[in-house]
């Protein structure tokens, strides 16, 4: 009964968090410098003012603000996001075309980060002052100082020319055509350096973070007891220890999803990944008002569910918090 009520709580909550999200995108990106319609009437090479006035009636331009936004969440609610003015079709259709692509990308990076970054960290804490310890304390501090775009570009710099052994534009082969099996494996290989240009950053912060708290973990009086138990080290540090670890790695990375997707807008950019970050580009540069407030709404919508999903991880964790114990 506990449990139905806190997702009720949770549903409401977010559901008004997604209103306020989508009057806030929409204001903020109405109100900001820069006409759509000048933007389209340029592409075409001049436009006469019927034409503008046109465009403006087409697009619903016409009206004022607040017709406007209320038109808008009007229209969302039955699943009409609008008309993309740049890719002149559906913007829904657009935007669930995309998101697949982030998703396996954001989703490969963020386990790859947690598992990569939880061992090194888990590792190099049984011996803070040994050599392996300072070598993840070295290569944590690098990899958070590095910029994205930087990594990125070293890397597509590194496999692209120097050393041309992966490939590194796109999400597939679209010379050579692979069915089956072959397509994922092709997929996979298209994904390793973007994945890694991402997850970089992270496995920085979560090895750090994971080294601090186990460290904690492993002078606590339980552990103490558990190893005068007899108990083999492996239970020690899997059973006892890792566990009470894992929670705040696990609190990081639930509020980090946000920063993820920001750095997957560069990471798609630089290697031509074709998800909803460079669409998010293309949309910026284009004054492509409703497929980018589409893209942020989505985007809000897979924070808040990452959010929903890491307080279920909590309650798997840690018993206390499955019976309402803090």
């Amino acid at each position: 009964m506990a449990l139905a009520i806190h997702l009720t709580r949770q549903i409401a909550n977010a559901a008004a968090l997604l209103l306020a999200v989508l009057v806030l995108n929409f204001c903020l990106i109405h109100l900001a410098p820069g006409d759509p319609v000048q933007v389209i009437a340029g592409e075409m090479g001049g436009a006469s003012a019927d034409v503008i006035a046109a465009l403006r009636t087409k697009y619903g331009l016409d009206h004022s603000l607040m017709e406007q936004l209320a038109i808008y969440l009007r229209n969302v609610v039955t699943g009409d996001f609008g008309y993309s003015y740049y890719f002149n079709e559906p913007v829904l259709g657009l935007v669930l075309q995309r998101l697949p692509a982030t998703l396996y990308l954001t989703s490969c990076a963020l386990v790859s980060a947690l598992v990569v970054g939880t061992f090194l960290g888990v590792v190099s804490a049984r011996r803070p002052n040994g050599l392996f310890s300072h070598t993840v304390t070295v290569f944590s501090l690098a990899g958070y100082a590095a910029p994205i775009f930087w990594t990125g570009l070293m890397l597509l710099l590194l496999f692209g020319s120097v050393w041309p052994i992966l490939p590194v534009v796109g999400m597939s082969d679209v010379v050579h055509r692979k069915q089956g099996l072959n397509y994922v494996l092709d997929v996979a290989q298209h994904l390793l350096l973007p994945s890694l240009t991402l997850a970089l950053v992270f496995i920085a912060q979560y090895s750090r973070l994971a080294r601090v708290n186990m460290i904690d973990a492993l002078s606590a009086d339980y552990v103490r007891t558990a190893r005068a138990k007899g108990l083999p080290e492996w239970v020690v540090i899997g059973k006892h220890a890792l566990r009470n670890t894992l929670i705040p790695t696990v609190t990081v990375a639930g509020h980090q999803f946000g920063n993820l997707f920001a750095g997957a807008v560069l990471v798609e950019t630089v290697f031509s990944w074709p998800g909803m970050g460079r669409l998010v580009f293309d949309s910026i540069l284009r004054r492509d008002y409703p497929t980018l407030m589409a893209v942020l709404f989505f985007s809000a919508l897979m924070v808040m569910a990452a959010n929903f999903l890491t307080d279920i991880v909590y309650r798997l964790i840690d018993p206390r918090i499955r019976m309402g114990q803090r």
